[in-house]
């Protein structure tokens, strides 16, 4: 290893978790408030955030939420009760597919699916898939739709055939953060949100939905990091072994088919190696790329960054109300 290498990535794990355990507590008295509430996926970044509150606070203050719907991965709930079992935190499941189809989430998306796809219906799957931008072309979006008889399909999504698909498929994030923030306001809890740094970063995250929180407790960590977190914390080696998926579509989807375009161990290193002003070529010699394909990653990251500000950004006022902080 010359000025990069996998060890850079590496943590102590007790000291970080001491660490965040700490701020959490600090974030409770800053908010007043008197516990956790932590929506449980199932994946490895949900799992050590509840490991963490628990830490803070104790299990008896932190509550755990499976909110599944038809489309969520058949073991999400089950996985999602595991979890909190290991961790000793109750976890209350709620089923959102009522509420998802009442507010137009799944006919929105299957209306806007239509216009690429006129026979899409009934028995019939779907996902999006993200491509040329790790490749140095601009980024462009497929839709994969499977028919009821198994065939697949593959489709160039126009961008407001995109933008609808997506917007449709984000009421399952803001649902679920309105159930998040009933439970948060009836025990006078904070909201635990989840992302991890590569999801921080990049805007991989819904507005108003799991980007929404009241501490953050992992924003800071790369995938790799979180990952030996939750071994140190003594969760099931499934839940971080296991390649993160969205959980968003009705195809199976990985988080580097949708959004990342790379698998995520070297998007850390990417992402690591960016931060810490290294040149492609070290990016290139780490990865074992050639270094124009290192500088094409490090000009996608940058694109997601400028392309996502709008997710991070605060309310603007249009004149300042001096007698309430910002933020």
């Amino acid at each position: 290893m010359t000025a990069v290498g996998p060890g850079v990535l590496a943590i102590d794990a007790a000291a970080e978790a001491a660490r965040i355990a700490a701020a959490m507590r600090a974030a409770l008295r800053d908010l007043g408030r008197r516990g956790f509430v932590v929506a449980l996926s199932g994946g490895v970044d949900s799992a050590v955030c509840a490991a963490l509150a628990a830490g803070a606070v104790g299990p008896s203050r932190v509550l755990a939420l499976s909110l599944p719907e038809v489309e969520a991965p058949a073991d999400a709930v089950a996985r999602a009760q595991r979890i909190a079992a290991v961790i000793g935190i109750d976890c209350i499941v709620q089923d959102i597919t009522a509420t998802l189809d009442a507010i137009g989430c799944y006919r929105a998306r299957d209306e806007a699916i239509r216009r690429v796809v006129p026979g899409y219906g009934p028995g019939w799957k779907s996902k999006i898939a993200i491509r040329g931008g790790v490749d140095g072309r601009c980024n462009a979006f497929d839709l994969i739709v499977q028919d009821p008889d198994g065939g697949i399909q593959t489709h160039r999504l126009d961008p407001g055939s995109l933008m609808a698909i997506v917007a449709a498929t984000s009421f399952k994030q803001r649902v679920r953060k309105t159930i998040e923030y009933f439970h948060a306001d009836r025990l006078h809890y904070a909201d635990v949100g989840t992302p991890n740094r590569l999801e921080y970063d990049q805007g991989f995250f819904v507005k108003q939905g799991d980007g929404a929180a009241d501490v953050k407790p992992i924003a800071h960590l790369y995938k790799t990091q979180v990952c030996e977190l939750a071994r140190w914390l003594g969760l099931p080696d499934d839940v971080w072994r296991s390649e993160p998926t969205t959980g968003t579509y009705s195809l199976a989807q990985t988080q580097e088919e949708f959004f990342f375009g790379l698998p995520l161990p070297q998007l850390d290193c990417a992402l690591w190696a960016l931060n810490h002003g290294l040149p492609a070529s070290e990016l290139a010699r780490l990865l074992g790329i050639d270094e124009r394909r290192a500088a094409h990653i490090y000009r996608d990251i940058r694109q997601k960054r400028r392309g996502t500000r709008y997710l991070h950004a605060a309310p603007l006022l249009t004149a300042p109300v001096p007698e309430v902080p910002a933020g």
